[in-house]
């Protein structure tokens, strides 16, 4: 007989353990896209998104350059290059835009994983997912998923000039969607 459902509670409660106090300065500092043009993703990420660009990294032996963003104020950011990057690499959570040098016409350059069940996405919150698709469609960002479509209702997926996906949602509305989903699945088990 097949499994029908992910892990129960009991298991997961036995796999998970709590931080060991080794670990209780490590933070989720960032993760790193390959682009392909960094004059299609910077506007991208910048104006689309409101990411600022903390810190630029040229590595001429490997013909690379890594941007790397996130949110902050623009007064919060050192305008030394060491203290700069010190506090950059401190940042939780920034995007490594990292782009080969001249693959601006290669369609290669990533492999995002999509369609091989790898890789899945981003996720940002936003306060209020509407006015986010009035500004996205404002800007033609192209949607994976609409607002209307799938289970999810609600939740937006959009898509980055290097085809990354991003989902867009607000943490209440998901949180809600996240509970009403549960009841389902606990009645969908009374029912059986």
């Amino acid at each position: 007989m097949s499994k029908t459902s992910g892990l129960s509670d009991a298991e997961i409660q036995e796999l998970c353990h709590e931080p060991d106090a080794d670990t209780k300065e490590f933070i989720l500092q960032q993760f790193m896209y390959n682009i392909k043009d960094p004059r299609q993703s910077l506007p991208f990420y910048t104006e689309v998104l409101g990411m600022r660009l903390f810190q630029k990294y040229e590595i001429p032996s490997r013909q690379r350059t890594a941007y790397f963003l996130g949110y902050g104020n623009a007064s919060e950011i050192p305008s030394n290059d060491k203290d700069r990057t010190e506090w950059m690499l401190s940042c939780k959570v920034t995007i490594e835009l990292t782009h080969k040098w001249g693959s601006e016409n290669n369609n290669d350059v990533n492999d995002n994983n999509h369609e091989k069940g790898g890789f899945g996405h981003i996720g940002l919150m936003v306060p209020d997912v509407a006015a986010a698709c009035a500004r996205f469609d404002k800007l033609c960002v192209p949607y994976e998923k609409l607002p209307r479509d799938g289970r999810t209702k609600g939740v937006v997926y959009i898509k980055d000039p290097d085809g990354y996906c991003i989902e867009i949602f607000n943490a209440k509305d998901a949180a809600e969607l996240t509970e009403e989903s549960n009841k389902s699945v606990i009645k969908l088990k009374d029912d059986a």
